[in-house]
C-alpha cells in the first residue's frame, strides 16, 4: 500500500507505517528542522513538500494503486493540549488545520485514511472539533472508527493516550488492534543499556555501557555498536540542587520552599514540572521534555534526546538533526512509532 504522509514531523508515523509495510512515497511538512530528520531517516519517492500544507497542490500523481492508497498524519496538537489551556478554543487558527488534512483527503480520495491527535481534542470546546473530523469524513463517503489508545497498552515505555480516527472508502468498519495492559514496558527497561551521562552532556555518539538485557531494548539496538543523539540541556546550578531533592515520582512539590524563592506563587506550577520518572513503571508523557524538566530515575539531570527517543519507540538508528532544542522538540511532538505500527499492521490485515 502507498502512504501520503501530512504534518509528518520527524517522521514517527512514517516510520510506523513503513515497519508495517506501507511504503510512504509522499510527504507534508512545515518545519525546516523536522523535515531534515524525516529526509535523513526516510527516502520518499516523490519527495517532502516543506512548506504551509494551506500552499500544498497534489502535482505527482499515483500511477499504480493497485495495493491501495492511504493518507494519514496528524494536524498541529498543541492548541488541543491539557497543558495549553489558554489556546484550546476554537478561536486558535491552528485547531482548524483539520481542514487541510480533509481537503487533501478530498482531492485523493485515498482508500483508507488514518488521522491522529491528542486526547485533549476529544475535550477542547465540548468535542466539537472530533465530532466535526468524523462528520467531514463520513460526507465524503469514508466508514469511520474512532479510538483513544494507550501507548504503554502496545508495549511502549510511556503513559501516553493518542485520538485516531479511520476510515475506509470501501465500506470496512475498522478494528483497532488489541491493548495488552498486562505487560508494561519500564523507564529502566528502556534506558538499560545507554551511556550514563552528565548535566549539559554534548558528545553525541557514544559507546554502549553494556549489552541488552530485554526484548524491548534489543529491539531498538538492533545491531549497533553505539548510538547517538546523547544530548543533554545544560541545567544551571539551582535547578541541579532541585533536582536532588525529589524522589521518584515526585515533583517540584518536593523541593525545599528556599531553593523555589524565584516563583512568585510556587503553588501554580503543573503536576507535570519537575517529575522524576519512576524506574519501574512506564514514564509519563513526554511531551516538552525540557520545559517540563523531566528528570532522570537515578541521575540528577534531564533527559538525552536518545532516552526520551526510547520512550517514545524510536530505534537507535533514527537520528535527530538540528540543534538539541529543535530535536528535543521532534521527539516530543512525535506519535510512537510502535503504535503507527500496530495501527497500520491491523489496517493492512482489514485492506
Amino acid at each position: 500500500m502507498i502512504g501520503i504522509d501530512l504534518f509528518s514531523g520527524a517522521g514517527g508515523m512514517s516510520l510506523g507505517a513503513r515497519m508495517a509495510g506501507v511504503d510512504v512515497q509522499l510527504v507534508v511538512e512545515a518545519d525546516k528542522y523536522a523535515a531534515a530528520t524525516y529526509l535523513h531517516n526516510h527516502k520518499p519517492k516523490y519527495g517532502i513538500f516543506i512548506d504551509d500544507i494551506r500552499k500544498f497542490q497534489p502535482q505527482t500523481p499515483f500511477v499504480n494503486r493497485s495495493n491501495g492508497l492511504v493518507v494519514f498524519g496528524g494536524p498541529p496538537c498543541q492548541g488541543f493540549s491539557t497543558s495549553n489551556q489558554r489556546t484550546r478554543s476554537a478561536l486558535n487558527d491552528n485547531n482548524w488545520l483539520f481542514k487541510e488534512f480533509v481537503r487533501v483527503v478530498k482531492l485523493y480520495q485515498p482508500d483508507w485514511l488514518v488521522f491522529e491527535n491528542v486526547r485533549g481534542i476529544l475535550e477542547t470546546e465540548g468535542g466539537i472539533f472530533a465530532e466535526q473530523i468524523i462528520n467531514e469524513f463520513e460526507s465524503l463517503g469514508y466508514t469511520v472508527s474512532a479510538d483513544l489508545l494507550h501507548a504503554h497498552h502496545y508495549g511502549i515505555p510511556q503513559k501516553r493516550a493518542r485520538f485516531f480516527i479511520v476510515g475506509s472508502l470501501h465500506g470496512i468498519k475498522y478494528n483497532f488492534p488489541k491493548p495488552n495492559p498486562s505487560t508494561i514496558v519500564t523507564v529502566a527497561m528502556a534506558f538499560d543499556d545507554l551511556p550514563k551521562l552528565e548535566n549539559g552532556a554534548s558528545i553525541c555518539t557514544l559507546p554502549y555501557a553494556k549489552e541488552t538485557t530485554n526484548s524491548y531494548t534489543s529491539k531498538l539496538r538492533k545491531n549497533l555498536n553505539d548510538c547517538s543523539n546523547n544530548l543533554v540541556t545544560r541545567n544551571n546550578s539551582i535547578i541541579i540542587e532541585r533536582y536532588k531533592h525529589i524522589p521518584q515520582g515526585g515533583n517540584w512539590e518536593n523541593i525545599p520552599e528556599h531553593l523555589m524563592n524565584n516563583y512568585k506563587d510556587k503553588s501554580r506550577c503543573h503536576t507535570g514540572i519537575y517529575r522524576r520518572l519512576c524506574a519501574n513503571d512506564a514514564s509519563v508523557v513526554i511531551g516538552n521534555f525540557r520545559k517540563n524538566m523531566l528528570i532522570h530515575p537515578s541521575q540528577d539531570r534531564g533527559l538525552s534526546i536518545r532516552e526520551a527517543a526510547r520512550l517514545q519507540s524510536f530505534p537507535d538508528d533514527f537520528i535527530f538533526k538540528g540543534s538539541i532544542g529543535f530535536q528535543q522538540q521532534q521527539v516530543g511532538n512525535a506519535v510512537p512509532p510502535f503504535l503507527a505500527k500496530a495501527i497500520f499492521e491491523s489496517l493492512l490485515s482489514q485492506a
